[in-house]
């Protein structure tokens, strides 16, 4: 096996998966053309506004990317590139794409609401509440994770295993002065798509103006502060970013990054086709490695290259609120959840072409380091400077991490705000208490400050624990769409296999994960960073099979007629 027939194998299932399967279920489910959709119908100019596909798409592929379709197919393949591959082509399209579409497609139908207000309409009032309780300490992981992501991304100088500073690493000084750039341009851009009304292809102009003009700046003057400095950084800018108007920053900084990942993406297939990589991993090493085996650990390690849930947050959460017209979902949520597939299987070709011990060698010690190391090496086949594009490729590995971090900010702020009003909720009769839970930056507050305690663990500790809520969020969403197509009268069989087979990997996950960290509690204690971990661990898992039951409940129920039949959808 080598990098180009990989390559040719993920191009022809996910190409296919999108041109059949997914017109199959649109087509099945129903699309609209002509329905006026949440955007329109509740536009609010903060979370309601509607948005060209190109901007959407560009808003959910790199919310949902994040670090993980790299880090996940990386820290897998240690079971061999076989099942590596396997699971995010067979995951990606019948599990990922499949829970995405469904996701977005049940919140426009039900004014672009999440799926906790959708579990509240079609499961019930205290299956939302666990839900939306489940979903904030989820998004207080993820926050925890990408932030340290990112910090490592940008964070200026090495340190020697006693922690004293040894030099500064430019390449990550530019990616950080590059990323600040970014956003002050997204402000700007912001307010040129909302006033100006130019055609689409001058304001993609001026983003990619933008984008180059960031670019070379970063590289002339990098900046140099430490990672701890950093985590403090991008807490504060975290907290701006849920609370502003989604016009004045999520949307343009998307549009600005989704053309820095998608010239990331094909540089890394050009780059894969002119080496021609030889696949240095063994096909299969077995299915107990290091202590680990592959069940389940495989399927939580490799979470957004194949399936997650935190997807359905995005896609119900802050993407279905921008849609224009309902034929736009489709591309918008199947087509970026393969197009993160396709990001997988590059990141498996790249760890893939180090010979053992190869990587290391060159420095690289986390995953996209390892990725961006990789394509640098293609491109350099090529004739580019390898330097050059190593620094490009971490620029472009940090854009998704930041970028799921403004999303998936603004998620937790509303999941903890939503958890406090049902959707019959008189809000102007609210007691002064409810009114002061319920606010935005109070909201945002103690979801980031919990977020940032736990930073402080370190994503490599924070990982396993995330991939298993991750996917037990897959579970619940998928639940809560199946019950939906068919307390509608649509058919959502095809939810089935992804729900069942999902439950018992996550179930068996964060079962290992809460053994693991209570034997460490036992006999050794654990510090403040762990004993979060085990406490949001345990309550993960009891809010997850309580949610579930729930609603395999109704889903087992006979379909007779109620209030949420009886509404448009």
């Amino acid at each position: 096996m080598n990098g180009i027939l990989m390559m040719v194998i993920a191009i022809v299932v996910l190409g296919g998966a999108y041109l059949i399967y997914g017109r199959y279920l649109a087509k099945k489910w129903g699309i609209d053309e002509n329905a006026k959709t949440p955007a329109y119908e509740m536009e609010d100019g903060v979370d309601y506004v509607p948005a060209d596909t190109n901007v959407v798409f560009g808003h959910q592929f790199a919310s949902i990317a994040g670090a993980g379709p790299i880090n996940g197919p990386i820290q897998a393949a240690v079971f061999g590139w076989l099942p590596v591959l396997l699971w995010v082509l067979i995951g990606g399209v019948f599990f990922g794409a499949v829970q995405d579409f469904a996701s977005m497609y049940a919140s426009v139908k039900n004014k672009g609401r999440t799926i906790g207000y959708i579990i509240e309409e079609y499961i019930g009032k205290l299956g939302k509440k666990l839900f939306l309780a489940f979903c904030w300490l989820f998004c207080i992981l993820v926050i925890a994770a990408f932030a340290d992501v990112v910090a490592g991304t940008f964070n200026g100088f090495s340190v020697d295993e006693a922690g004293a500073v040894v030099g500064k690493i430019t390449a990550n000084g530019a990616v950080a002065t590059t990323s600040i750039l970014f956003i002050v341009e997204a402000v700007a851009l912001g307010c040129i798509l909302k006033y100006a009304k130019l055609p689409k292809w001058v304001n993609t102009a001026i983003a990619i103006v933008m984008l180059v003009g960031a670019v070379a700046l970063g590289l002339a003057f990098p900046m140099f502060l430490s990672r701890g400095v950093w985590h403090i950084i991008i807490f504060l800018y975290i907290m701006i970013a849920c609370v502003v108007p989604v016009w004045a920053l999520l949307q343009p900084r998307d549009y600005l990054n989704s053309y820095l990942l998608v010239f990331m993406i094909a540089a890394a297939v050009i780059g894969i086709f002119i080496a021609n990589p030889k696949c240095n991993l063994e096909a299969f090493t077995g299915f107990q490695v290091d202590g680990q085996y592959m069940f389940p650990i495989l399927f939580v390690t490799i979470a957004c290259g194949a399936v997650s849930g935190f997807h359905s947050l995005v896609s119900s959460g802050t993407a279905s609120k921008q849609i224009k017209n309902e034929k736009n979902m489709l591309p918008v949520s199947f087509g970026a959840m393969l197009m993160e597939s396709m990001l997988a299987v590059i990141a498996l070709v790249a760890v893939a072409s180090f010979a053992k011990g190869e990587a290391a060698e060159a420095g690289y010690t986390t995953q996209p380091q390892i990725f961006a190391g990789a394509i640098a090496n293609f491109l350099s086949v090529a004739g580019l400077p390898k330097n050059l594009v190593f620094t490009l490729i971490n620029l472009a590995v940090s854009a998704f991490a930041l970028t799921s971090l403004d999303s998936v900010a603004r998620i937790g702020r509303l999941s903890f705000q939503e958890f406090f009003v049902d959707s019959d909720t008189d809000e102007e009769k609210m007691s002064p208490v409810m009114k002061f839970v319920t606010n935005k930056y109070f909201a945002t507050i103690i979801t980031l400050v919990l977020a940032y305690l736990l930073a402080k663990v370190g994503y490599a500790e924070i990982w396993p624990l995330f991939g298993s809520a991750n996917q037990l969020l897959s579970v619940l969403a998928l639940v809560a769409c199946a019950v939906f197509l068919k307390k509608t009268k649509r058919q959502g069989f095809m939810l089935w296999f992804p729900m069942t087979f999902m439950m018992a990997v996550t179930f068996s996950a964060l079962g290992l994960t809460i053994y693991k960290l209570s034997k460490a509690f036992v006999t050794t204690g654990l510090d403040l960073g762990n004993t979060l971990q085990l406490i949001f661990a345990i309550l993960l898992l009891i809010l997850g099979v309580i949610v579930a039951v729930q609603g395999i409940r109704r889903l087992m129920e006979k379909n007779e007629p109620s209030d949420a039949e009886t509404k448009p959808v």
